[in-house]
């Protein structure tokens, strides 16, 4: 049994970190203890509420989800707060910080936090959240929130290893939907109107526009209706019931979940299958065939579609 095994199981926080410091190494010796301690675990993990969070610049995503948070672990909820945080291109580690922007939620014994930097390309963030969520349900956190650094590709990507994704607005900003894409709106189950408390006549017509934006991109005879609703992060108005929108939306979906995350899994091994195969393609002698392909491509002797189907053909 790995060492971390046992401690993790038992909740230890101390494991828990470490056990994601692992999974975040690059070291290929890490990456193959990493693999053996998941496999240990994997049977203990799976029952957690997944929920993705992103939102606007400014909205307050850190402030809303130590609110909501703080409420679920006094509830006796165990919160796990995972935050997809740019890298750094000096030294690779995050940015932003979320202990530092998290300080009642950091210290609450029922919640653990982690940063886990990108790492420069999305399947870093696919790979390393993917199995940062399994060992925090294998410490037994049932909730685990998954932020993202802002409206952007992550969000698909977050979107895709959790069971709902959240959507956080303002309201007061003229038109409510400007600057929200389309694409991030489609993939909101549930969209909330963060600081109400400031203007509560503006967050109600932003809420009314959201709905009515939400309904329109719904498709028809979708189980679940995405929905608009209010909160406030600073005074606390609002977040039990977000979470009551969450627990209804479990309930609704509860027969589809499971396929939902096997069609997750699935969509994982496919990523990390393209991926392995690109690095196949990069290093020993597969580099040097790329390399004279992408020069054939280059000169107009293949066309791009014929130099994939050469290298493939003799992979």
């Amino acid at each position: 049994m790995h060492p971390l095994a046992a401690p993790l199981l038992a909740g230890s926080r101390r494991a828990l970190a470490q056990a994601i410091t692992l999974a975040e190494s690059t070291r290929p010796e890490h990456e193959a203890q990493a693999q053996a301690l998941l496999s240990e675990v994997l049977p203990h993990a799976g029952g957690s509420v997944r929920v993705g969070l992103s939102g606007v610049p400014g909205v307050g995503k850190s402030t809303f989800i130590e609110s909501l948070g703080v409420w679920l672990a006094g509830q006796g909820h165990k919160v796990a707060v995972l935050a997809v945080d740019p890298s750094s291109q000096r030294t690779g580690g995050s940015i932003m910080g979320d202990k530092t922007r998290m300080p009642q939620l950091t210290v609450h014994p029922n919640a653990f936090i982690r940063p886990s930097p990108a790492g420069g390309n999305l399947g870093g963030v696919t790979r390393r959240t993917r199995e940062a969520i399994t060992l925090c349900e294998a410490a037994g956190y049932g909730v685990v929130l998954v932020e993202t650094v802002g409206v952007g590709q992550s969000e698909t990507q977050v979107a895709a290893m959790t069971d709902l994704f959240v959507l956080l607005t303002l309201h007061g900003a003229g038109d409510e939907l400007q600057g929200i894409k389309r694409g991030i709106m489609e993939l909101a189950d549930l969209c909330v109107v963060n600081k109400a408390d400031s203007d509560p006549a503006a967050a109600s017509r932003a809420q009314a526009e959201l709905n009515s934006a939400l309904h329109l991109l719904t498709p028809r005879g979708a189980i679940w209706q995405p929905r608009a609703v209010q909160a406030s992060a600073l005074t606390g108005a609002g977040v039990q019931g977000v979470w009551e929108a969450v627990q209804e939306y479990r309930t609704v979906m509860a027969e589809h979940l499971a396929g939902k995350r096997q069609a997750q899994t699935l969509g994982w091994f496919d990523d990390l299958l393209r991926e392995a195969v690109w690095r196949g393609f990069l290093g020993g002698q597969d580099a040097a065939r790329l390399q004279a392909t992408r020069a054939s491509v280059l000169a107009g002797e293949l066309t791009p579609v014929q130099g994939v189907g050469q290298l493939l053909s003799r992979a």
